[in-house]
Parts: structure tokens; sequence; C-alpha cells
């Protein structure tokens, strides 16, 4: 079927849409990383091999396998390729210690790893190896070679079939320590994502270069909608500021999402306005505040649209600010989507009045299925309306203005966003107060000029003991992530 035809279905696949643009323009180029290159036809014909692959393992539309890396063409593939067998994909950060990934591939029922250098050596610190068929993705000495693990070039896997409410992919809420939930999203919401993308100007003149990992929701609504409507994505493996801009000219890139972090660094580059980024058409971005200076001096300086949005990988309801079209209201995160509600509760779950302060619910198509195997943590995070709709509750609280653009004023969940990732307090306290000297511990948040936030300790010893505070640190900062 052509794509025209696709698209306008009310339900179908980004597999289905891969083989329309593979038969209809099959020399475009669909994603760059450096200097390699894959056609419509190479990304397809790959995508089946993939496929092919994971049916010959005995996987089966409905499964799962976990993929924990750097961005690549060979991470892209096996996404992609994964979606046309059926088989649902968790991307987990490779951020996170060793311990976290391995609770996070057990708790997704992955059938298969897959892994790059990085992960793997992360990886060497268990003391019991994940207990899965492990493929190395840069072929390095962590499981087998990719390509090898390929099917033959020519391979053509079975027609699988996918039910819209199936899982698309399974997103962890936070992969570093503590209790991580995974968010399930179904084909139908990534479908539905594809109709919104139109608005913001994807099509097949489209280059979108993606700074963001691939294991996060905010970079795959962009990734998705690029290769969905035909255009090109390029990959960067590691943000950098300098770099971006280089790309960015380089490639005559159309279309980016990042977060603000991103953003403030962009604007920092002492030389920013020599490079030639006349081609933009939208910037995007999400995930984390998004200070009303900074949106300023991005529209000032940095040609085309800017878009804000607001909300969360769970769904349910998603504000926009058009930063470019309402310059006196960068101070607030925009409106509800059309076909999104968004609504203000008390603590009692009771709706606020107009102007009142209160915490954010949202509803809409794009909604998570659920957190996996965890009902008690799914129906925590709802709330129903008199009518019975299904809400997601944020966490945050906010207030709407008379023209309806909501602010948000603080959050009610004691949540750290640091770089755009989330970081609890309660998983750094645990782990501080593991430590055989420490009583107490406790986690805020402050702000950072690099990342927005950055977490700080005040702690507690327990009598009689003493502790050089740099030494807890690199103690504590040896058995979490990354980002933490």
């Amino acid at each position: 079927m052509k794509f025209d035809a696709l698209i306008t279905r009310d339900f179908g696949t980004i597999a289905e849409l891969m083989r329309a643009h593979a038969a209809e323009t099959p020399e475009a180029i669909a994603l760059i990383e450096g200097d390699r290159r894959l056609s419509f036809a190479d990304l397809d014909a790959r995508m089946d091999r993939v496929a092919a692959a994971l049916q010959r393992d005995g996987l089966a539309s409905g499964d799962v396998i976990a993929v924990c890396g750097r961005n690549s063409l060979a991470y892209a593939v096996l996404f992609l390729g994964a979606l046309r067998a059926g088989v649902a994909v968790s991307p987990l950060a490779p951020s996170s210690t060793a311990e976290a990934i391995a609770g996070m591939v057990r708790d997704c029922d992955a059938k298969l790893f897959f892994v790059d250098a990085a992960t793997g050596e992360e990886l060497r610190r268990l003391p019991t190896p994940i207990a899965l068929p492990t493929v190395a993705l840069d072929g390095s000495a962590h499981g087998q070679p990719f390509e090898t693990w390929l099917a033959p070039a020519g391979a053509r896997p079975e027609p699988a079939a996918v039910a819209p409410e199936q899982a698309f992919n399974i997103i962890y809420s936070s992969g570093t320590t503590g209790d991580p939930k995974g968010i399930v999203q179904s084909f139908s919401m990534r479908w539905m994502q594809l109709f919104r993308a139109v608005n913001l100007g994807y099509g097949r003149d489209v280059v979108t270069l993606v700074s963001t990992p691939l294991y996060s929701n905010t970079t795959l609504v962009s990734f998705l909608p690029t290769l969905g409507h035909g255009g090109s994505v390029v990959l960067m493996d590691k943000f950098d500021a300098v770099r971006f801009l280089e790309l960015a000219a380089r490639h005559r890139v159309t279309h980016a999402m990042l977060v603000p972090v991103q953003y403030q660094r962009i604007m920092a580059v002492p030389d920013f306005d020599r490079y030639d980024l006349s081609a933009f058409r939208m910037k995007l971005s999400t995930s984390a505040p998004f200070a009303a200076a900074l949106k300023a001096d991005v529209l000032k300086r940095w040609p085309g649209g800017l878009m804000e949005y607001y909300g969360m990988t769970e769904g349910g309801g998603t504000c926009c600010l058009e930063a470019h079209l309402f310059p006196d209201k960068l101070a607030t995160v925009g409106k509800p989507l059309p076909d999104h509600d968004v609504r203000l509760i008390d603590d009692e779950g009771r709706e606020v009045a107009h102007g009142e302060i209160g915490e954010v619910v949202g509803h809409s198509g794009a909604i998570m299925t659920g957190y996996y195997k965890r009902p008690d943590k799914t129906a925590a995070a709802e709330w129903f309306d008199a009518q019975g709709r299904r809400f997601i509750r944020t966490g945050d609280i906010g207030r709407f203005d008379k023209d309806g653009f909501l602010t948000l004023m603080d959050r009610k969940k004691d949540m750290i966003i640091s770089g755009g990732f989330n970081i609890y307090p309660s998983d750094l306290e645990a782990e501080l107060t593991a430590h055989p000297d420490v009583l107490e511990a406790a986690v805020v948040g402050v702000p950072s000029q690099a990342w927005g936030e950055t977490p700080v300790a005040f702690v507690v010893l327990k009598p009689g003991r003493e502790l050089d505070a740099d030494v807890l640190k690199a103690w504590l900062n040896d058995r979490v992530g990354k980002t933490q």
C-alpha cells in the first residue's frame, strides 16, 4: 500500500510505512551516522533481517527484547526491525548501574538482550551474568556480533499480526536505583503521534538531528515521526554543543528535539552566530523546565519556530507552547493540545476553580497502557472524572491563566530533573543510608548552571563515626547511575 493511503488509516504500523518509503523513494536517505548512510531501501532490507532473526530465535509478536547502548545505526535498525516482528522494545539507559540494568532486563521479561561495549563493560561488575542470549550491537566481545546474528541478506520474516493495544515499547521511569517502573506504550499510541507530526512540518524533505538517547521518549517522539513521514535522521551518539552546530549546518537540519540544558549549552557557544542554521523550521523541547529568558534568546538568535511540550512519558494530557507565536507567554508551558483534556485537582481529588492552583492531571489518546506488571503503581497514577474517564496524575502543581495557558508552580513529587532526566531523592537517600557510617540522609535539588538542577545530600553520621564528605561522595557515585 502506498504511503498516502497508509497514513490516513485509523491504525497502522511504522514497519508498514518503512516498506512504503522503500518502494516509493528507495534511494532517499533514512539514517545518517558520521559518514555512514542508510537509504530507505537499505533500512527496509535490514529491518527484514532483524525481524527474521528474531523469529528464528523463537520470538513471536508480543514478546520483548531489551537494548542498552548509545545511539547508533545498529540500534536504530534493531528497534525498527523488532517492530516489524511485532516484538516490543525495552530501551534501557546505559547510564544506569549494572544492578539496575539487570533488574530492568528481568522485569520486562526480555527474551534477548542487545548491548554495546560500554554497557558490556559495566555489566562485568555483576557477580552473576545476565542469563540471556546477548548480542553486541557494535561487534564487541560482549555477545554475538550483531552482523553475524542478523538473518542472511535477502531474508524475509513471516508476517506478524499486531494489535493496536499491543506493547510497542516499555520505557523505564527510573533506570538508576530504587524501583523502576516499566511504562507500556502501545502501537496505537505511537500511530496517533504520527498525525500530530504533520502539524510540525514532518515530511520527506525533513532532516532531524537526534542528539538525545534513543531510550528516551523525548527522542522517540521526533525520531519515529521523522522516519514515519519519510524524512532523514542524523544520529549523534553523544551530545556536544559545538558538534551539534557543525552537524546542523552541514546537513541543513530542519528539526531537532532538545532538552532545555542542551539549548543552554548551545546558546552559550561563543561563536554560535557563525553557524548557518537557516534551514531550521522547527525546534522542540520537553522533559524539564525551560526558562523564559532562554526561550527568548533562542527565538532571537536561532531561525525557525520553537515549541515546548509539557507532558509525561506515561502520557495523558500534553500542553504545548508555540513560543514563536506567543512571545508574551514564555513563562508558561502553553495550552492543552487538541483532544487533550488537562485539569487541576486538589489533594482530595476535586477539580479546582479556574485560576486556582492544583495538581495537573491529563487525558488523551496518547496514554500509557499502564506500568508493566505493576497494577498498584498504575492505580496510584490514575484519576477518574465524574464520567469515569481515566486521567494520569503528573505530580506537578500549576495554574491556568485567563487565556488558558498553564503555568507550573511547583512539583508535588519530590523529584529532581537534572539534564532532562528524572532523579528521585529517595533512591539516593536509600543508597547513602546503606553506608555503615551513615545514620540519616536527605537529598534535595539545587539550581545548577550546567544541569538545570543537581542533587545535594545532607548527611548525619552515626554516633562516634567520622567520614570525609568527598570520600562518601565518591562511594555513592560508584554505586548509582551517572545521571544521579
